[in-house]
């Protein structure tokens, strides 16, 4: 009797059903769109019969980058008689080809006996994007159906509210109109950026489609910049983004933070990443996915102080004592803290007075990297002892930088310190020079062995005496011999003084010979050591090679100050600017892609070879 009972409800419901009007309508969610929008075409079949068929419209000029459907039904009893109303709703997100006036042609329903259409679409494509145009489509305003809230999937019929692309990724972000699916996207932080600015690179990997595995990453060359690494993710980790109304999972795969090293317009290539696709439950395909090209316009610093330091900094200066005592030793530690490039700092010297004795200082960096920014501390510490009394002046050290957020430079300094340094221990006013005894100081001239004095010798044995040796016939040759040979030795020396004069290009040799030595550890480290080891290696023994020859440490110069002291030292143009070049393609080299090839590190080797052999 049940079955009976609801068999005869289905049968009541679908003559109900089948007695209802049958239509099909289109309706788009805009009218006019921009050939990178996205807009929503919405097809609406009412009471279809069982065994109909919808027919979508023919759509060579748009092309389809979502769809969804529902299905509706309302009950309603007027007059005693039960109506029952089905709804059925096709949703395609569409963006057009080409421009112009574009006609969507009907969409049709087959129901056998008979062929429903719609009116067709009208829409007007224009460049560019114009901003998002929700209305709601006339048969849905004010619930014609009187569908309550939610019911049955939701309330489908109120406004989406759902952020667009243009509100979470920015107007940038652009589907592409292939592999729409599955796409590799580069951004910048910036259109725009001063020489040694930080610029953020960000590659992201979007996906409608389940991954199994992101299996490599290509960076794309970043030529003409300083690279730091700020994320590289080592698991895929996604959140949700709408993008022009379709949803993705957003996957990072890279973060870089770049700086520019000279000005111009910079094209960054697309990066390449291959992605297996599938889960657990079905084996995916392995595709390959190239990115999108950057542009970047890098502007010089305005004119200004000569420095390259560029972010945003502060400077302080530490001293272990003020009052000290002769020969005791004073720490003088000078810290730079901030953001941006921290390998390209160089903390200026000290300036410690001439009566104090200043060792190699030691510097130390820790890197720190906030939200968006890299940055850190370098501390530079010194090592002085006082040679003599008195009160003595550490002069005040300052730094220009230029910081991009205000767009001018600033300077850095700290105050001149007073250092007062007192007799030491026994009164003494200047540091005695080692190896030189006071000869005031009494010592004993005799040392006793252990044991005390050794006993008198109390037995002898006598012998006739003997010639002298002065009159053996080979005493004169054997004495005469050295004096002869030191003769001929200086004779040798002058005659090889007289007849082969230094010339420069013995001197050079003896350079390079000195060079290459110098040279010895990088060259070494010239096939298996890492680019910051050996470029850190040829910058160090090119500045041991110029701290020898000016007879001064170089070490913490910047290039301004290098460059006078070897101007005043002499070295020619030519010279000066190969040394400054060597130096500055080891600093690029350390931190910059592309420098650990065989035939870079050859390069750079040789050009520093040639700049210690050129020093005149």
């Amino acid at each position: 009797m049940a079955r009976t009972g609801s068999a005869l409800v289905i049968a009541v419901t679908l003559a109900a059903l089948n007695a209802r009007a049958q239509s099909v309508t289109m309706q788009a969610d805009r009218a006019t769109a921009g050939i990178e929008d996205t807009f929503r075409l919405d097809i609406v079949v009412t009471n279809a019969p069982d065994g109909s068929v919808l027919h979508q419209p023919e759509l060579k000029n748009f092309e389809v980058l979502g769809r969804s459907e529902s299905t509706q039904m309302q009950f309603n009893l007027s007059n005693g008689q039960q109506r029952i109303t089905q709804v059925r709703k096709l949703s395609l997100t569409l963006r057009a080809n080409k421009t112009g006036a574009l006609q969507i042609p009907p969409a049709s329903l087959s129901t056998g006996s008979d062929t429903l259409k719609s009116d067709p679409v009208n829409i007007n494509v224009v460049k560019g994007r114009l901003q998002p145009e929700r209305q709601a489509p006339p048969q849905q305003q004010g619930r014609p159906f009187g569908f309550p809230p939610g019911f049955p999937f939701g309330d489908m019929d109120e406004p989406d509210d759902t952020p667009t692309a243009e509100d979470l990724a920015g107007p940038d972000l652009v589907v592409p109109r292939s592999d729409s699916d599955l796409f590799l996207r580069m951004s910048l932080d910036k259109n725009e950026a001063y020489v040694g600015e930080q610029v953020m690179l960000t590659i992201h990997l979007y996906s409608r489609v389940d991954l199994s595995s992101v299996d490599a990453v290509t960076m794309p060359k970043l030529d003409g910049f300083l690279s730091k690494d700020f994320k590289s993710p080592t698991q895929l980790s996604s959140t949700q983004r709408v993008i022009n109304g379709i949803p993705y999972r957003e996957f990072l795969l890279r973060q870089r933070a770049l700086f520019p090293l000279k000005p111009g317009s910079v094209t960054i290539e697309g990066a390449e990443s291959d992605i297996t696709t599938g889960n657990i439950l079905y084996a995916g395909r392995r595709v390959h996915r190239v990115g999108n090209e950057l542009k970047l316009t890098v502007k010089n610093l305005p004119p200004g102080p000569a420095t390259t330091l560029v972010g945003r900094w502060r400077m302080s200066r530490e001293i272990s004592h003020s009052d000290i005592a002769l020969g005791e030793p004073l720490q003088v530690k000078l810290l730079l803290e901030g953001r941006g490039n921290l390998d390209s700092v160089t903390v200026p010297p000290i300036n410690a007075p001439a009566s104090f004795k200043t060792f190699d200082p030691v510097l130390n960096d820790k890197q720190v990297n906030s939200k968006a920014y890299v940055g850190g501390t370098r501390t530079v510490e010194y090592t002085l002892v006082p040679q003599q009394t008195g009160t003595f002046v550490l002069p005040a050290v300052t730094l220009p930088y230029f910081d991009p957020e205000s767009r001018k430079f600033e300077e850095l300094r700290v105050d001149e310190i007073n250092i007062t340094v007192r007799p030491g221990a026994g009164g003494a006013n200047v540091v005695t020079v080692p190896g030189k005894q006071d000869p005031t100081i009494d010592t004993p001239k005799n040392q006793l062995v252990a044991g005390g004095l050794k006993s008198l010798r109390h037995t002898a044995h006598f012998v006739g005496a003997t010639a002298p040796l002065s009159s053996a016939p080979w005493f004169l040759p054997v004495a005469l011999g050295p004096v002869l040979l030191s003769l001929l030795g200086a004779g040798f020396a002058f005659a090889r003084g007289k007849l082969g004069a230094e010339t420069d290009a013995s001197r050079q040799s003896k350079a390079a010979k000195a060079a290459r030595k110098q040279l010895a550890g990088a060259e070494k480290l010239m096939k298996t050591g890492s680019p910051n080891e050996y470029y850190g290696e040829i910058t160090h023994a090119l500045l041991g090679f110029m701290s020898a020859k000016l007879g001064e440490p170089v070490v913490g110069f910047t290039r301004d100050q290098l460059v006078a002291k070897l101007t005043s030292a002499g070295v020619q143009d030519a010279e000066r600017t190969r040394i400054t070049a060597v130096l500055d393609v080891c600093d690029e080299g350390r931190y910059a892609p592309g420098y650990g090839e065989a035939s870079a590190r050859k390069r750079v080797f040789d050009d520093a070879a040639k700049a210690m052999e050129g020093w005149r």
